[in-house]
């Protein structure tokens, strides 16, 4: 394993310009089998994770499709990578085809001990702006872990719904999803890899793709709330293709609890925050 010293990365930052292209958002809506805004029309929630996404070259990517770590994120050999979760304001929204940039910062880098061994916490904060507005903030949790068997029985019943839909999440979608996010990690889309080099039965589905779905089901379900806030984090992977639920419930008037769920038990959970 790469020595390094966790405080090293703090502070560093990185920055990516995006032109929000028409073009591209129908690409994500066609993953999404969801209907893409127009020109000039709202970027839906959490679409923007398929762009402001800054690129490698083959050369520089490691064995798990990544980005070979130890420039802006930190370095972590041998360690097995996870979205864990994160938490994001939504102050304006983004505008299909009105150039933005995408402005991060290290925040913290912390290691610790679990159960499975040594864990590698990582929170990066990013700012998304258009003509020099700050449209959302946002924390993102990456972990970095040890080898070890993945945790994919749930332990926690899912509370009662008030809405719900089914996810069936093929391999084309998980294969789609990866492309328009420009995410190379080959837990999504190469099996003979994420069974036998990761451990997993089957291909993940992605951490940031489940969380779109949660904030869709619950905007299908209350098409007049403006959303300000939304965390969330996963508790254990979803494998393709067996089907999940994405659903919630209203907690009181300006907030809902999310989450997806399995067989009845929680895989992931958020909470939501809108204009009463």
């Amino acid at each position: 394993m790469t020595t390094m010293n966790p405080s090293d990365w703090v502070g560093r930052t990185e920055a990516c310009d995006d032109t929000v292209d028409i073009g591209h958002i129908e690409k994500v809506a066609l993953s999404l089998d969801a209907e893409a805004p127009r020109a000039g029309g709202e970027l839906p929630l959490l679409w923007h994770w398929a762009l402001f996404v800054k690129g490698a070259p083959y050369g520089q990517l490691g064995d798990d499709g990544h980005p070979q770590r130890g420039g802006f994120l930190p370095a972590a050999d041998n360690r097995n990578r996870m979205w864990a979760g994160g938490r994001l304001e939504f102050r304006h929204p983004l505008r299909v085809g009105t150039p933005g940039k995408r402005a991060s910062t290290i925040a913290a880098v912390k290691e610790k001990e679990g159960r499975s061994g040594k864990l590698l916490f990582v929170t990066v904060k990013h700012e998304y702006s258009q003509d020099g507005v700050s449209c959302i903030a946002e924390e993102q949790d990456i972990v970095y872990r040890e080898p070890s068997p993945p945790k994919l029985e749930g332990s926690t019943p899912a509370p009662r719904a008030q809405w719900s839909e089914t996810v069936a999440p093929s391999s084309v979608m998980l294969f789609r999803y990866s492309a328009v996010t420009f995410n190379g990690h080959r837990i999504h889309y190469d099996e003979p890899y994420v069974t036998q080099t990761e451990g997993y039965p089957g291909l993940v589905v992605h951490g940031p793709l489940i969380a779109t779905l949660m904030c869709r089901a619950f905007s299908r379900a209350h098409p007049d709330k403006a959303v300000t806030s939304f965390s969330y984090r996963g508790l254990r992977p979803l494998i393709a293709p067996r089907p999940f639920q994405v659903a919630g419930a209203l907690a009181d008037d300006h907030g809902a609890q999310l989450w997806a769920e399995q067989d009845g038990m929680l895989a992931h959970q958020a909470e939501l925050r809108f204009k009463p």
